[in-house]
C-alpha cells in the first residue's frame, strides 16, 4: 500500500472522502511506514487548518509538540523541522488549503522521532449549534494531544447513537473537563469561563484566551459541574472550539442553552484577529 503520487488528483475511498496524502520525514509513505506507525503508535500529534499556506497559532502548535516530545521521548523537536516537513507535504499534495495532521512517534532503536504528515481536504466546524452528551471519562495525561484515544472514540460513538453531536468528558462528581474532540467554554453574562479541570489546552482555546485578554475582556477558569451551584445550568450560553472552528452549544444532556449570536460573533472576531503565520 502506498499513498497517491505527488500532484496526482485524489480518488475517493468512499463517496466524498478523498484519499489523504501522507509523508514520513519528507518522503511519500510506504507500506512499511504505515505498518510501523500502526505497530508503534505511541506518541503525540497536532492538527491544524492551513489556508493559502498559512495558519493561526503556529508557534503554539510547535511549542506544544516540543514539550510533548520531551516528556514522552526525552528528545527535543525543533520547530524548524516541523515547519519544513509540513511545507514539503503540502507541496507534495499540491495544496495551499488543507487539513494537516502531524503525528510523532519513536520507532524501536531510532535516535530521532519520526514525523508523519497527513494532508487532507480543508475542513470547518459543522454548521449549527452542537449537542453534547456527558460521559464519565478521564484521559490519562490530558495535557498531551495523542492519537488512538479509545475512550474518546468510544464515547463519541455512543453519543452519536443517542442523537448527540459529541461527548462531554466528566470526572467523578460530574466535573466538566472538555469535549471528546473540543474544548468547551461557558458564558456567564460577563466573562468566558473555561472549566478549571485537567484537559488539553487546545490551540484555538489558547488564541481565544489571548485575544480576549488583548481586547480587555480576560476569560477565567473556574470549576464547572453538571449540577449544583457550579452547574452548567447557571450559564446562559456555551460553545465548543477546536482547530476547525467555534460553534455554539444548544444543549448538554437535557439542559438547553440559548444560542447567543452576539457572543459567537465576538468570539469569531477575536479568533480572526489572531496573527496568521506562514507555515
Amino acid at each position: 500500500m502506498t499513498t497517491r503520487p505527488r500532484n496526482t488528483p485524489s480518488t475517493p475511498e468512499t463517496p466524498n472522502t478523498p484519499v489523504p496524502y501522507i509523508e514520513f520525514d519528507g518522503r511519500p509513505a510506504t507500506e512499511e511506514d504505515l505498518r510501523n506507525s500502526t505497530l508503534y503508535g505511541f506518541g503525540h500529534f497536532t492538527a491544524l487548518q492551513v489556508r493559502d499556506g498559512a495558519t493561526r497559532g503556529l508557534d503554539a502548535h510547535l511549542a506544544r509538540m516540543d514539550a510533548a516530545n520531551r516528556e514522552l521521548f526525552a528528545l527535543p523537536l525543533g520547530g524548524g523541522r516541523v515547519r519544513e516537513l509540513i511545507r514539503h507535504a503540502l507541496a507534495g499534495a499540491g495544496r495551499t488549503d488543507a487539513s494537516v495532521r502531524v503525528n510523532v512517534h519513536l520507532p524501536p532503536g531510532a535516535e530521532e522521532t519520526t514525523l508523519m504528515v497527513t494532508v487532507r481536504e480543508p475542513a470547518v466546524m459543522p454548521a449549527g449549534a452542537r449537542s453534547l452528551m456527558s460521559v464519565p471519562y478521564a484521559r490519562t495525561a490530558p495535557h498531551i494531544k495523542r492519537p488512538g484515544e479509545f475512550g474518546q472514540t468510544y464515547y463519541g460513538m455512543l453519543a452519536g447513537r443517542a442523537g448527540f453531536d459529541e461527548a462531554l468528558l466528566t470526572l467523578p462528581g460530574g466535573v466538566v473537563t472538555e469535549g471528546a474532540i473540543t474544548n468547551i467554554g461557558f458564558w456567564d453574562g460577563t466573562s468566558v469561563v473555561w472549566p478549571d479541570a485537567p484537559a488539553l489546552t487546545g490551540i484555538t482555546m489558547t488564541l481565544l484566551e489571548q485575544g480576549l485578554d488583548r481586547a480587555g475582556r480576560p476569560s477565567v477558569r473556574r470549576p464547572v459541574t453538571l449540577d449544583g451551584p457550579d452547574g452548567v445550568g447557571r450559564f446562559p450560553a456555551a460553545f465548543v472550539c477546536n482547530s476547525r472552528g467555534i460553534a455554539p452549544v444548544r444543549r448538554i444532556d437535557d439542559h438547553a442553552f440559548t444560542v447567543d449570536e452576539e457572543l459567537m460573533r465576538g468570539l469569531r472576531a477575536v479568533y480572526d484577529s489572531a496573527p496568521v503565520d506562514t507555515v
